[in-house]
């Protein structure tokens, strides 16, 4: 798979199941979507849904999907796996799937994922994939994947984990202004490193505890390095399934 998040959650697996499961709950912490709704469908077989995403104020690009989860498989975990497309012009993403993966761990639940998508519009489409998109979809994951750990850990919604992200974004923003605003009564010199000082401790100062954070999520798979499969890869049997027409 081509991205890949993981974070580790102190809470239950139902928990966790049913708040990356359900639509309702899905769509409030997941920064890449705006609405998801389940289509309708026969019992038995795998659950369609629709996705959206709002870019601006007036335009919504959407897309279509259907997934497949395995509840309770004989090693304790829980695996959901997911194909997607758009039709939609706009949207870069052409087709893809991945998967989701639940494995307790002590105290903690691993809860992670690995998915990849072919890109649109060609050669143009590769490149704007590679340099800007496929960077930014893996840094909203590992967001949206903090924001739904504070949630299950700490009790904080998402609506208020993203009023608090905001909030501190503007302070660190606030501080580096303040600071290029002493023009006028310190040295260019002087001026130059401290606004250069103050701008490095805002980029890269830790977050508050109740700010969501992407560095806080692992963002390769610890089997890669060990040169071993183990839980991240993929469920290619539910992956199988979803191929069948």
């Amino acid at each position: 798979m081509g991205l890949y998040v993981e974070a580790r959650i102190r809470a239950g697996l139902d928990e966790v199941w049913d708040r990356s499961q359900l639509p309702d709950r899905h769509q409030r912490w997941d920064l890449r979507f705006s609405e998801i709704d389940y289509l309708p469908c026969t019992p038995g077989e795998p659950q369609r849904f629709r996705y959206a995403t709002r870019v601006l104020t007036l335009l919504t690009v959407d897309g279509t999907g259907v997934s497949a989860g395995e509840r309770n498989r004989p090693d304790g975990t829980r695996t959901s796996a997911l194909r997607f497309a758009s039709a939609h012009p706009l949207s870069l993403i052409e087709e893809g799937r991945g998967y989701w993966r639940y494995v307790p761990d002590g105290a903690e639940l691993r809860f992670l994922t690995g998915y990849d998508y072919r890109p649109r519009w060609g050669r143009f489409g590769r490149f704007v994939d590679r340099l800007v998109f496929r960077p930014l979809m893996g840094w909203a994951t590992a967001w949206s994947f903090d924001r739904l750990r504070l949630w299950c850990e700490r009790g904080i919604t998402p609506e208020r984990s993203l009023r608090h992200a905001l909030a501190e974004l503007a302070a660190r923003t606030a501080a580096v202004l303040a600071t290029a605003a002493l023009a006028p009564v310190l040295p260019t010199a002087v001026l130059a490193v401290t606004v250069l000082a103050v701008a490095a401790a805002a980029l890269l100062l830790p977050p508050l505890p109740v700010t969501p954070a992407a560095r806080r999520c692992l963002r390769r798979p610890p089997e890669r390095s060990a040169g071993r499969g183990g839980s991240a890869a993929a469920p290619t049997a539910l992956l199988a399934t979803l191929e069948q027409p």
